[in-house]
């Protein structure tokens, strides 16, 4: 998939950082991708980079709006179509990773059509995708999960993938959802297919391969979701990995979005993999625990880790702040 950039990334009037996750993806692991940020008066989530109108990125040679914003639900406000439709009448591609399609809405079209900009939609499956057949697959692959969605699962993977190849580990970021797709290229948006062929998509997105590669495989939602289980599932017994690293907001006790219902802990959330992950890997462990510290007072954060790693005996890292090494180190101890 070939997007063109610099991309104006247009987050609105989102009120909660939660919602802008495709936005502040692409602007921590694409930086020089990006040109700037279209945000409606009055929005408090920055992400960054510079302001601008769709006219001003156009002149400085902006070529794709980016609908940034993954809200519950895949919809955004009728108010934004006015300027989304403008960017395509200005000849900006418009690249959208919800699950609303571009062409369903005339007008947007319609702009396309006579300026030549093109319409991409991210969550469009493969077709002839397979039922999953829990054959076990070569090579090795490794999967991010979580206690909820939007706690650093894609960053978690991006982050270890990255430093695996410096180490020169031989390993491939396979992406799942929209915004790991936009920032590579490529993959599979496991959350678009039916529920039927999840666990088939997750077992084509990782295929056989050398004995010591390792697929750096991107969580989606979470097994303890109300809504979105379904897909950490199917991704799950898919992927049959021989490793897992748990994903955790530090100060999170809700589902975000859901605060009716509390979070599991990091215990659980690591029993509840083992247990239904061996149904198709009855070798998966647990390797490690990403932890989104950024809320955390900047004093406390070395002694949440420490604390947490003492209690689990598992190595506990923040992947924005630290190396990646210590989970590195036990893949090594185990699998080698």
């Amino acid at each position: 998939m070939k997007l063109n950039a610099p991309y104006l990334i247009l987050i609105g009037d989102v009120e909660d950082s939660t919602y802008a996750k495709t936005g502040l993806g692409i602007v921590q692991w694409r930086p020089e991708l990006v040109a700037g940020q279209l945000r409606f008066s009055g929005c408090q989530v920055d992400m960054g980079v510079p302001d601008m109108t769709v006219e001003e990125a156009v002149s400085r040679g902006a070529r794709s709006l980016i609908i940034g914003v993954a809200p519950i639900g895949g919809i955004i406000p009728d108010s934004w179509w006015e300027v989304i439709t403008d960017s395509a009448n200005q000849g900006l591609d418009i690249v959208n990773g919800l699950h609303l399609k571009l062409n369903d809405y005339p007008k947007v079209a319609e702009a396309a059509s006579q300026s030549g900009s093109r319409l991409i939609d991210i969550r469009v499956p493969p077709t002839n995708l397979p039922v999953g057949t829990g054959i076990k697959r070569l090579g090795k692959r490794l999967l991010t999960v979580g206690t909820d969605c939007a706690v650093g699962k894609k960053y978690t993977a991006l982050a270890l993938e990255k430093a695996m190849q410096a180490v020169g580990m031989d390993s491939t970021f396979r992406a799942t959802g929209q915004t790991g797709i936009m920032i590579m290229g490529e993959g599979i948006p496991i959350d678009a297919i039916k529920a039927d062929f999840i666990s088939g998509a997750a077992e084509t997105l990782s295929p056989d391969n050398e004995p010591n590669h390792w697929d750096v495989i991107e969580g989606q939602g979470s097994l303890f979701h109300p809504g979105y289980s379904g897909v950490s599932l199917g991704l799950l017994h898919g992927s049959q990995p021989d490793a897992f690293v748990v994903c955790h907001d530090a100060v999170r006790k809700v589902m975000s979005g859901w605060e009716h219902y509390p979070l599991p802990s990091i215990g659980e959330c690591i029993d509840m993999h083992n247990r239904i992950g061996k149904r198709t890997n009855p070798d998966i462990c647990c390797v490690g625990i990403s932890i989104n510290t950024s809320d955390l007072p900047k004093d406390d954060r070395k002694q949440y880790l420490d604390n947490l790693e003492n209690e689990t005996g598992l190595p506990c890292i923040d992947p924005l702040t630290e190396e990646c090494d210590t989970i590195i180190e036990k893949m090594r101890e185990r699998f080698n």
